[in-house]
């Protein structure tokens, strides 16, 4: 843009380059077609976007001329608006969009793990649209503490004195470490030095908290007197850690909960339990495995509890730290608080997401998470048969589709050797990789090519290869998602 002009030199009718003729940037503009695109996305980038366009179109034209193919036609003006509205198009979607999770794992991290039920996005929509009392307490007309908005529902629902929430569960450990431990000694299994997603380790994260790490037991074996060993004036916490994501097996002992808290409080230090994933109703009255809930961490003795919200509680994504009200006083005033505290979205989000635990018996059919979680397979293996000559009409010979059986995962760490009964979609290439070798020729990766194929689609498709199938695993294609899933199969067909 020389001069803030549109019609400047060689645009002043046809851009020319040699043999090659081009429209000019102020016939495109004034085209009728282009308006809309103005409307939608203003000159400013409309006209910088055409520029860009023509000056790519007339850098091909000419290495073809110098490569000595025949010489191509100059696109007209409809033709150079397509190109223009589908490159303004593209520049202007957002990177981040919904896809379909056929992964077979529920709360997964890479797709934001747990989905929100319509109660918590109502109240983002609201905490968007106005302004809230965040820090404002509208009975004394003073400033508040935003904790207070959630803090109440908390402690009804775990049984601790106090609770804060900050941005993230890691967030959380690391603010309970430097609170409590900073300079001084953490004792911790070494059965429990776990790493999760993001290589996020427990020796790491103690580290970065100013705390020091005192590792007791063996990987597999730790004891109650190794605890007691260990223990000493240097001693600021002792911790249990979720083995998230792993599972030890075999030759093994552990000290639980109710066993170690006596012998924390005999030490005189505090007793803190990270649960990762944490749940705050017994999964088992679902039909699921049974996960240790808040609750009962509470009362076997932890004076500390540190858990998800977006995971099995199947809230927002932030770290929720309960306990000891003393405990909780000190976390609130680390300076660090302030840097990992969460903003009016989370909280708007988060509460209404508690809310729903006051009835747990309508849990089910109200908590998006949970109604992923306990869907039969029946339901599953209906939606299967639907889709599947579907998806085969779409996909051609080239690819067999079938409706099978197959095992889904609660994800994100929580309950990592269970699984889910359920069903979905399995396809398989039609390849002959006989007749590619007697040919000497490589045979190509179709399930690859068709993978992107999916990925490419308005609403991504996101599935996993394995056993030489592509498995798409329908526990999480919600009714309300399946025909949009089933109006753009057509589209897999160009």
């Amino acid at each position: 843009m020389s001069n803030g002009t549109e019609n400047t030199g060689a645009e002043a009718g046809n851009v020319e380059a040699g043999a090659i003729r081009l429209p000019a940037v102020h016939l495109l503009l004034s085209d009728p077609a282009c308006a809309e695109l103005i409307a939608e996305y203003g000159r400013v980038q409309t006209l910088e976007t055409a520029r860009l366009l023509l000056a790519e179109l007339r850098s091909l034209m000419l290495a073809s001329r110098r490569d000595g193919a025949a010489m191509q036609a100059a696109p007209d003006i409809p033709a150079v608006l397509t190109q223009l509205r589908e490159r303004l198009r593209a520049n202007n979607r957002s990177p981040l969009r919904p896809v379909f999770n056929l992964t077979g794992t529920v709360l997964h991290t890479n797709l934001g793990r747990a989905l929100l039920p319509d109660a918590a996005v109502q109240a983002v929509t609201e905490a968007l649209r106005w302004p809230m009392n965040l820090e404002w307490d509208i009975e004394t007309g003073k400033r508040g503490d935003r904790d207070n908005l959630i803090e109440e529902l908390l402690l009804e629902l775990t049984g601790a004195e106090a609770a804060t929430i900050v941005n993230n569960n890691a967030a959380a450990v690391l603010l309970m470490l430097n609170t409590i431990a900073q300079g001084k000694e953490v004792i911790v299994s070494r059965g429990e030095l776990v790493e999760i997603g993001g290589a996020f380790r427990i020796p790491d994260i103690m580290t970065r908290a100013g705390a020091v790490l005192r590792e007791v037991g063996s990987t597999n074996r730790t004891h109650l007197k190794d605890y007691a060993e260990a223990a000493g004036p240097q001693t600021a916490l002792m911790m249990k850690v979720h083995c998230s994501n792993y599972a030890i097996t075999g030759f093994t002992k552990s000290v639980e909960l109710p066993e170690l808290a006596p012998l924390a409080k005999k030490a005189g230090v505090p007793l803190a339990v990270d649960l990762g994933s944490g749940t705050l109703v017994d999964l088992e009255q679902y039909g699921l495995p049974h996960e240790t809930t808040v609750r009962e961490t509470i009362a076997g003795g932890a004076d500390l509890v540190t858990f998800s919200g977006d995971k099995l509680l199947g809230g927002p994504q932030c770290g929720i730290i309960v306990g000891r009200a003393d405990l909780i006083a000190q976390i609130k005033k680390n300076p660090l608080k302030r840097a990992l505290r969460v903003g009016k979205l989370t909280l708007a989000a988060l509460e209404p997401v508690l809310a729903l635990y006051r009835a747990p018996d309508l849990l089910p059919e109200r908590l998006t998470t949970l109604r992923l979680l306990t869907r039969p397979a029946s339901a599953m293996h209906a939606l299967a048969q639907e889709i599947a000559p579907l998806m085969q009409a779409a996909l051609g010979a080239q690819y067999q589709v079938q409706s099978e059986a197959m095992m889904s995962q609660i994800g994100s760490g929580a309950l990592p050797v269970d699984q889910l009964p359920s069903y979905g979609l399995v396809i398989r290439a039609n390849v002959d990789k006989a007749a590619g070798k007697n040919a000497g020729q490589r045979t190509s990766n179709p399930l690859g090519a068709l993978e992107q194929r999916l990925r490419a689609l308005p609403v991504p498709v996101i599935g996993r290869v394995a056993q030489d199938a592509l498995w798409l695993d329908l526990r999480c294609l919600d009714e309300h998602q399946r025909q949009r899933f089933i109006d753009q199969l057509a589209l897999l067909r160009a």
